[in-house]
């Protein structure tokens, strides 16, 4: 009994839950009985608004949340100077410790289905990062679509940033624990990156690339476990 009334509960609050500050409230109560961290995720399932832990920081005007969303505690999604817009489609899952910014004209998307797991950051100054739909990215991922000028006669955080390009990565790729991606890169769909990896120029599609700075050395195939 005590269990049907608890969902109805959820149910109810979950109804109104958002990214506006009402909808951040709905949310805290819809969760004040759930268990914690990933254990809430069918949170996100009672309808098409996002579950936003209450401990999650949103500071951006420019967000937009698709259905069934699900942002972890202590995610921080932030709008530096001139920031562009940051899109989650539907089902995104974005676990603890991730960071979203956006600066200077840049823009993030995040497709369907795709999960971020925990302490990664997507930094889109200058140009823009865009990972595609149902792909996972593993703990401790770092994407940086912008580089600072590197003069000797000028201190380094004085210097603009620039960018060779933004970052793409497509649908159903798979990203090792620990990567890190550089601007200008484009990761084709189903390929795979190893931990550790720092992706510096393209990967193509079904690709298998690894180590620092990241190397094809295999495709995907038909007989692969």
């Amino acid at each position: 009994m005590l269990g049907k009334l608890r969902r109805l509960w959820e149910r109810f609050w979950m109804s109104f839950a958002g990214s506006n500050r009402s909808g951040r409230f709905a949310a805290r109560l819809a969760s004040a009985f759930a268990p914690p961290y990933l254990a809430r995720d069918y949170l996100a399932l009672f309808g098409p608004n996002p579950y936003i832990d209450p401990q999650a920081i949103l500071h951006h005007d420019d967000l937009e949340i698709g259905r069934q969303v699900f942002i972890a505690d202590r995610t921080i999604i932030y709008q530096a100077a001139d920031g562009g817009r940051i899109t989650l489609a539907s089902n995104v899952n974005i676990l603890r410790d991730c960071v979203l910014e956006t600066g200077q004209g840049g823009t993030i998307s995040v497709g369907a289905d795709t999960y971020l797991h925990p302490r990664c950051q997507l930094m889109a100054y200058k140009g823009s990062v865009s990972i595609g739909d149902h792909v996972a990215v593993a703990p401790g991922c770092a994407f940086y679509a912008y580089n600072h000028g590197t003069r000797p006669e000028q201190l380094i955080k004085q210097q603009p940033l620039h960018t060779r390009g933004g970052i793409r990565v497509g649908d159903g790729a798979w990203i090792g624990f620990g990567v890190i991606v550089l601007d200008g890169v484009t990761i084709g769909d189903g390929a795979i990156i190893g931990a550790g990896a720092v992706v510096t120029a393209d990967v193509p599609e079904n690709a298998i690339a690894v180590g620092n700075p990241a190397r094809v050395v295999a495709k995907r195939s038909s007989t692969d476990k």
